[in-house]
């Protein structure tokens, strides 16, 4: 794999189950596993992605979402130039401490980091508990983009990190500005380092979907 021309850090947050794990795998090795993972602290994620002759690499953080874990944020996100934050939106409590990470990422970083708001499990629309019409609104308050992903149905999740590498590469000045979010012109390369990832308990988790 070729050296990127430029390099960007991403931190995924928000709490556990709302799917962060489902969203990388997803965009990473396009695969989808119907069962909850707990992720252990932190695990990252590389990726190259091609955009208008410019190589640029993403190193894609993979934060824990229990609260125990919590603590540990600012470690993982500083110094990140993009940060994704996830919501169950059939969960209206993920979608209050999504709020309050994104509170905590803009008293750290300010305004140098590029916020994506992203209500994930919209193949469960049914169940849906926050509106489009109210997570949009907060997003564009706090100077967010919104996104629906369904790392289930693979719907949103590349259009969400390629609009979001384009946003980062505006910002930075590094390439003139790319419209759009059509991947016309971009190919990607990518490796997985390990994440520690564990399997919680089958018997406990009976009935219960966790991370589409």
């Amino acid at each position: 794999m070729s050296e990127a021309e430029k390099s960007f850090k991403v931190v995924l947050l928000g709490e556990g189950c709302v799917g962060k794990t489902s969203i990388v795998l997803r965009y990473i090795q396009n695969t989808f596993v119907d069962k909850h993972v707990m992720t252990q602290h932190a695990g990252f994620f590389q990726k190259n992605i091609n955009i208008a002759g410019k190589r640029v690499g993403l190193t894609i953080w993979d934060t824990a979402g229990q609260e125990r874990f919590h603590a540990l944020g600012p470690i993982y996100y500083r110094g990140s130039q993009g940060a994704i934050v996830v919501y169950d939106i059939t969960d209206a409590d993920s979608y209050t401490k999504a709020k309050n990470w994104i509170k905590e990422l803009k008293a750290m970083l300010g305004n140098d980091i590029v916020l994506c708001l992203i209500g994930n499990k919209c193949d469960l629309e049914k169940s849906r508990v926050i509106t489009l019409e109210e997570s949009e609104a907060y997003a564009a308050s706090v100077g967010a983009k919104h996104y629906g992903t369904s790392a289930k149905l693979n719907k949103g999740v590349e259009e969400l990190f390629l609009d979001l590498t384009k946003r980062m590469l505006t910002k930075s000045t590094a390439i003139p500005t790319i419209s759009g979010s059509s991947n016309q012109g971009a190919t990607t390369s990518n490796r997985q380092d390990r994440i520690p990832i564990v399997p919680e308990n089958e018997n406990s988790q009976e009935g219960k979907t966790c991370c589409k």
